[in-house]
């Protein structure tokens, strides 16, 4: 049953990406397509734009989920993804400060450094937290979302020290029109990555339970908790220097699929790519054609679609946690 309703859902999702083929300002359709009209014109539109831009809805959709599914797995906590732990703000403060020294350093560069200021930056909230005696569920995510805020805060200030406040909220703002061709490949990184991860399911599985198990069964669980970091930090940086934030994704998405076939990795992991690639590609088709023909922002509709799932979950009754 729940292999024909990923099956299912995988066809939704093929669905999905079809319709974003075909949704935005130019002219794009079967029947432009095979006419041959305006020199073809619409071929180059679907082959240089839309088919990136799809391609790379879903890769980063269904990375960020994954590591969204990563974290709350290691901290213990289904409120906890990259954007309520200063993962996403850290990245940005550092593709801001590589972009400030070395503004000639090439793409993969950039993504290197934002890789290893959000590295640091998760390492800084699981400090804080090993701090606080008696930390409540609701405690983490709050403490993660306040030092998303102070790094924030630093990056906003450097920007405005240096006039790159306009630059850095195009970047950071998610938004995948400015995607083309040639300016999208870096995603497959994530994709990589997000797949080492599905090998790697069971010792993630294992390192959730806690410290003391995972060494019992003879595991290292500082090694295994800094490989599922290191992923998340990579991918976060991937994420935030070709298409910036999507916030949320990484919290609703993995609480959903908890809810229908639990918190196995191996079974999981494959639930979670194909519902954050459906999310993020109906959100993006939404985003495209609630003001036709201009566009909102990716980042804003899964912020207000994210948000309000989050309200949900803190708020529902019968909430479940680590």
């Amino acid at each position: 049953m729940k292999a024909s309703g990923l099956a299912f859902s995988a066809l939704l999702v093929l669905v999905l990406a079809v319709a974003s083929l075909f949704v935005g300002v130019s002219d794009v359709s079967l029947a432009t397509l095979f006419s041959g009209e305006a020199d073809g014109r619409a071929l180059h539109v679907l082959l240089a734009s839309r088919l990136p831009r799809t391609v790379a809805l879903i890769l980063a959709g269904s990375a960020m989920a994954v590591c969204g599914t990563i974290m709350q797995m290691l901290v213990r906590n289904r409120f906890v993804e990259p954007s309520t732990a200063g993962t996403v703000e850290s990245a940005s403060l550092g593709f801001l400060v590589i972009v400030l020294v070395a503004p000639g350093l090439p793409v993969i560069g950039r993504m290197a450094v934002a890789a290893l200021f959000a590295l640091a930056g998760t390492m800084l909230f699981l400090a804080i937290l090993r701090r606080i005696p008696l930390r409540s569920t609701l405690m983490v995510p709050l403490v993660g979302i306040m030092l998303g805020g102070v790094i924030s805060a630093v990056t906003s200030f450097l920007a405005y020290r240096f006039d790159m406040l306009q630059s850095l909220g195009a970047w950071t703002t998610g938004d995948f029109s400015a995607v083309l061709r040639g300016r999208y490949e870096l995603l497959w990184i994530a994709f990589g990555l997000t797949c080492l991860a599905y090998f790697a399911a069971d010792r993630l599985t294992v390192a959730g339970m806690g410290e003391d198990f995972t060494t019992n069964v003879g595991l290292n669980y500082r090694r295994i908790a800094l490989f599922g970091l290191s992923i998340v930090s990579v991918v976060t940086a991937v994420v935030v220097v070709t298409v910036g934030m999507i916030p949320f994704l990484g919290l609703i998405v993995p609480n959903i699929v908890s809810m229908i076939v639990g918190d196995n990795l191996r079974r999981s992991l494959p639930w979670v790519a194909v519902l954050g690639s459906g999310i993020v590609l109906a959100c993006d088709i939404i985003g495209r054609i609630v003001l036709y023909p201009f566009e909102i922002p990716i980042g804003t509709v899964v912020g207000v679609f994210g948000s309000a799932a989050f309200l949900y979950l803190l708020l529902r009754r019968n909430a479940r946690v680590f």
